[in-house]
C-alpha cells in the first residue's frame, strides 16, 4: 500500500503522521498561531524532527461556521507559505487542505506532493480533473453540505453504509479520470454528531474493505473535549487515546496537531504486531 510522492515511494502499511498547519486566524485550536515566518519554520522543523512524514498547510478554516473565504484571499495566504518552506526545507513532502481546483494546481506546480480535499470533490468540480492531470495523492474526505452547512447534515439511514456508498461512487469518479493514488478520510466532526462520530470510530474496520489507505484526523476535536467537558487545548490525552484505536482499527495516517505522541501511538501500537 503505496503512495507516490513526486517519486518517492511512500508505504503506508506502516502508519504515518501527517502534521498540521493551520495558517488562518480562525481554526478551532491553532488558528492565529502561525502570525509570522519565523513561526511557521519553527514549526514545520519540530514537526519533521518528531517524526511527521508530511506537513498538511491549509488557509481555509473548514471548522463548523468558520468564516467563507474567497479564492483570492486563500491563495494569497498559502502560497508565500508554501515557498517558504519549501526553500527552508526543500524534502519536504507538504499536502494542502484545500476543496478549490485553482488552489491546488498553483501549490502543486510550486512543489506541494499532495492535495486534501474535504469535499471529496464535490465544492468544486474541476478538482478530480486538475489532480488526475497533475498526477499527486489525494485525499477524499466525506463531507455533507459545506463547512457552513454541515451541521445540519446529520441524517444517515445507516452511517456506515452511507459512508461507503459516498466513498464507492467518488472513487469511482476519480478512476474515472485515472486518479491512481487514492486515501479516504471519513470525516471526523464533519457532518456528524456527537454520538455518530463514535459510532464511526467503532466501526471503522469497516472501511478497510475498500482498500484504500484510511487517514484519520481527530486531533483536539469536539468529539474529545465535549466528551470530557473540557477544551480543545486540554484534548491532547484524549486525542492519544483515540488516535490508539483507530489505528488498532486500521488506521495509514494520522492527522495531527502533536506529532510527538501520534508518533508513539505508532510505536507502541507495532509493537504489539
Amino acid at each position: 500500500m503505496t503512495i507516490n510522492c513526486k517519486g518517492q515511494l511512500i508505504d503506508l502499511t506502516s502508519p504515518k503522521v501527517m502534521g498540521i498547519i493551520n495558517i488562518t486566524p480562525d481554526s478551532f485550536y491553532d488558528g492565529g498561531l502561525y502570525n509570522s515566518e519565523k513561526e511557521v519554520l519553527l514549526q514545520v522543523e519540530k514537526m519533521q524532527n518528531e517524526g511527521a512524514t508530511f506537513i498538511d498547510v491549509g488557509a481555509y478554516s473548514s471548522r463548523p461556521n468558520a468564516r467563507h473565504i474567497n479564492e483570492d484571499e486563500e491563495l494569497k495566504r498559502i502560497l508565500p507559505i508554501v515557498d517558504l518552506i519549501l526553500k527552508a526545507f526543500p524534502k519536504s513532502l507538504l499536502s494542502i487542505d484545500t476543496f478549490r481546483s485553482s488552489v491546488a494546481k498553483q501549490c502543486i506546480e510550486a512543489g506541494v506532493c499532495m492535495i486534501n480535499d474535504i469535499s471529496a470533490g464535490q465544492l468544486d468540480e474541476n478538482m478530480m480533473a486538475t489532480i488526475a492531470d497533475l498526477n499527486v495523492p489525494y485525499v477524499m474526505m466525506h463531507l455533507k453540505g459545506t463547512p457552513q452547512t454541515m451541521h445540519q447534515h446529520t441524517d444517515y439511514d445507516n452511517l456506515l453504509k452511507d459512508i461507503l456508498f459516498y466513498f464507492s461512487e467518488r472513487i469511482t469518479e476519480a478512476r474515472k479520470l485515472g486518479i491512481t493514488d487514492l486515501i479516504i478520510d471519513p470525516g471526523f466532526g464533519f457532518a456528524k454528531d456527537l454520538d455518530q462520530n463514535y459510532e464511526l470510530l467503532n466501526k471503522l474496520e469497516l472501511l478497510k474493505m475498500i482498500e484504500l489507505p484510511i487517514l484519520v484526523g481527530l486531533s483536539r476535536k469536539s468529539m474529545i473535549y465535549k466528551t470530557l467537558d473540557g477544551s480543545a487545548k486540554e484534548s491532547l490525552n484524549g486525542t492519544t487515546v483515540l488516535n490508539t484505536i483507530a489505528l488498532q482499527k486500521g488506521a495509514n495516517i494520522l492527522r495531527v496537531h502533536d506529532v510527538k505522541e501520534a508518533v508513539e501511538c505508532i510505536k507502541l501500537t507495532n509493537q504489539l504486531h
